[in-house]
């Protein structure tokens, strides 16, 4: 089972994306802040991150979760609530492999991870 972390401020958005990513079979990880996610991510890294942009110490975040020992390997998402190219940019210069537009919803999430959390 493919292990997903949201890693977001709002307990909804944790709440609402755990539902609706384990009903599409990952195993989802809630982070509410930069530091217990790098903690967690310590512990056991998961296969993909969604990560708040509005998040304090989001950039932060992806890089260190980059230089982890098979840091690399983690596809991260990071969030943003619109598509603002000196946002998006700085995800990527962090380490974020794509990005995800918020609010998502359901038919969002089960489009962009369905084919993901049966590929291991």
């Amino acid at each position: 089972m493919q292990r997903l972390m949201i890693a977001d401020g709002s307990d909804i958005v944790r709440k609402v994306g755990k539902k609706i990513l384990s009903e599409i079979g990952f195993l989802v990880l809630e982070a509410g802040t930069a530091r217990e996610a790098l903690q967690r991510c310590q512990n056991e890294l998961p296969n993909i991150m969604i990560v708040d942009a509005g998040l304090d110490g989001a950039l932060d975040l992806i890089a260190n979760v980059r230089a982890l020992p098979e840091g690399k390997s983690v596809r991260i998402y990071y969030c943003v609530i619109e598509a603002d190219l000196k946002v998006m940019m700085l995800g990527k210069r962090a380490g974020a492999n794509d990005f995800l537009l918020k609010p998502f919803d359901r038919k969002i999430l089960t489009t962009i991870f369905a084919d993901k959390a049966i590929a291991a």
